[in-house]
């Protein structure tokens, strides 16, 4: 019998992770009979009483597994840990909000079964606000024509992974993982099926601009070159633009010199102007250098402190 590994990270998610589970478990049980399962939780640290509820959980049904992080290691560290630590013949990672549907599940397993190896779950559309579904569209397609590997648009992470392509993740040992990305660079045959992204079911999201700006750079710095080649190219032309200005700015002195001696306001313009380029140009860069940084670092993905159920069969 085939096993499927569900993989949920949660944080802060005590009104979700018992109606989750309890989703899945009846999912099982009326589409999916023929598979065996396990229910995998990895927490990041959460402040409420979820590690209350998945101690409850794994109590009860011994296909609940659950791993406490020592503390809260970022959106992607954790969620990636958590695939490493599945044994299922696929593994399908699920949020824990229920903005993920189950019942786009059975889907995957079909495709699966099909023989492709990635199947990813494309947003079509999204129940989430509008506005922010629009931000999102323009990122993806700014990052898909930036980007000199593929990258699959409204595609969060939410789909399933064969065990063959999870364990080229164990083998990659990134320290600052990017999922996304990893399977359009290094995924095996894949497809894709579109769902509607519903509404959080409870709680409130953890996202805001840092954990949102994050996001970004790393998809940014990890899969594109065009911060730094901007960085040489506009440089390079605003340089020789300066130049330009500069002779051209000594020529008019020279000939009209009682209008031109006491006028600094082009070269204080210029300046200002130069400064802000290079202040621009040197914070791109640094964030360049922070991604390489925390790879030379090779610090492990997340520290546990405690796992429950990985004991038994």
């Amino acid at each position: 019998m085939k096993k499927i590994s569900i993989m949920v990270p949660c944080y802060n998610e005590e009104e979700n992770v018992e109606p989750l589970s309890e989703a899945i478990i009846a999912m099982f049980a009326k589409n999916l009979p023929q598979y065996d399962y396990e229910i995998l939780f990895i927490d990041n640290d959460s402040t409420d009483t979820t590690r209350v509820r998945l101690r409850r959980l794994c109590e009860n049904n011994p296909k609940i597994k659950a791993i406490f992080n020592a503390k809260n290691f970022g959106q992607f560290n954790s969620p990636y840990y958590g695939i490493l630590q599945t044994t299922g013949d696929c593994t399908i990672p699920v949020c824990a909000d229920f903005q993920d549907p189950i019942d786009v599940i059975p889907r995957l397993v079909a495709k699966w079964e099909e023989g492709y190896k990635i199947v990813c779950a494309v947003k079509s559309s999204s129940k989430e606000n509008p506005i922010m579904y629009f931000l999102r569209t323009c990122y993806y397609k700014l990052i898909k024509k930036m980007s000199s590997v593929e990258q699959i648009e409204h595609f969060t992470g939410f789909g399933l992974y064969d065990k063959s392509f999870v364990q080229v993740l164990r083998d990659l040992k990134d320290p600052i993982p990017f999922i996304r990305g990893i399977v359009g660079e290094l995924g095996f045959k894949k497809t894709e099926i579109e769902y509607t992204q519903a509404q959080r079911r409870a709680g409130k999201t953890h996202n805001n601009f840092f954990t949102l700006y994050d996001a970004a750079m790393l998809s940014f710095t990890s899969y594109t070159k065009i911060g730094l080649r901007l960085a040489t190219f506009v440089g390079a032309g605003v340089g020789f633009i300066s130049v330009i200005v500069a002779i051209v700015y000594l020529i008019l002195k020279l000939i009209y010199w009682d209008r031109f001696a006491a006028g600094m306001a082009p070269l204080i313009i210029l300046v200002c102007f130069l400064g802000a380029l290079q202040l621009i140009f040197i914070g791109l860069m640094g964030e360049y250098i922070l991604s390489m940084n925390k790879r030379l670092m090779n610090r492990p993905l997340v520290v546990e402190e405690e796992r429950l159920n990985f004991d038994k069969k």
